[in-house]
């Protein structure tokens, strides 16, 4: 039987009224062709799961992208309007679930707000909005257009000489799609920034000293990850580090500076 990892949903409308826990194909395709694990859907709702549960029930975790962002109050800032939308349910049970999995060494990835929740489970913070900073690219997505112009390749992300995501793809530099609108202000404290995009945006990370792996990304690796060259590695690392946790509970690399 394949390892079980949980694609962390999002809060969506059926046909602008019935309430549904949505996960994105792409998600599912991900971890299921690549990964090769068992993909499951959790909703996350402190009303219907807790964290204990989550924990013994699957083999890794997949903290996806999502148009609601964290609240602010959970790295200690007022919320305004350019923060956007929230979900609250969310937050509860991703950001305790993100340090008990560090703790534990049981593997993570993060994705876009998933990346954002590692930073924010350590203390760090995030600028409601990117593109308002001076000397920074707008990171949003193209509003119009198909799919494949908005997930499309549109800058580099270069990594830390012999750091883990080098090693992982044996480049120092990638192309990779962007299509998101808040980002890392301040790396909290066992964060590790690694990659970067040219205009300074913190685009990959991971937590420092974990006994397991926390590789976390800005970017949409989801996206045709079985074809894409960057993409594939890395969902692919994550199965091996799946795996290994449903073997024996624990990692074959320390992934630490």
């Amino acid at each position: 039987m394949r390892p079980r990892v949980g694609i962390i949903c999002n809060p969506a409308l059926l046909d602008g009224a019935y309430e549904v826990h949505a996960g994105g194909v792409m998600n599912t395709e991900a971890v299921a062709e690549v990964t090769n694990a068992l993909p499951l859907l959790i909703a996350a709702d402190p009303r219907f799961v807790t964290v204990e549960e989550l924990l013994e029930s699957f083999d890794g975790f997949l903290f996806t992208g999502g148009r609601p962002n964290v609240h602010p109050e959970e790295y200690g800032e007022a919320a305004t309007e350019a923060h956007g939308d929230f979900d609250r349910s969310r937050d509860a049970i991703t950001l305790p679930l993100i340090r008990e999995l560090t703790r534990r060494g049981q593997p993570y990835l993060g994705i876009c707000r998933g990346f954002q929740e590692v930073n924010v489970a350590f203390g760090g913070t995030l600028h409601p909005e990117i593109r308002d900073l001076p000397g920074r690219m707008n990171h949003r997505m193209p509003p119009d257009g198909t799919i494949e112009e908005k997930f499309e390749l549109r800058h580099k992300v270069t990594f830390g000489e012999n750091g883990p995501f080098h090693r992982l793809f044996g480049a120092r530099e990638v192309m990779t799609n962007t299509l998101h609108g808040q980002g890392v202000k301040s790396a909290g404290g066992r964060i590790v920034v690694d990659g970067h995009a040219p205009d300074g945006t913190p685009e990959a990370i991971y937590v420092d000293g974990a006994p397991g792996f926390t590789l976390s990304v800005q970017w949409h690796p989801e996206y045709r990850a079985a074809e894409d060259p960057v993409s594939r590695p890395l969902f692919t690392a994550f199965g091996d580090a799946v795996r290994a946790w449903a073997a024996g509970g624990r990692q074959p690399v320390r992934l630490s500076a």
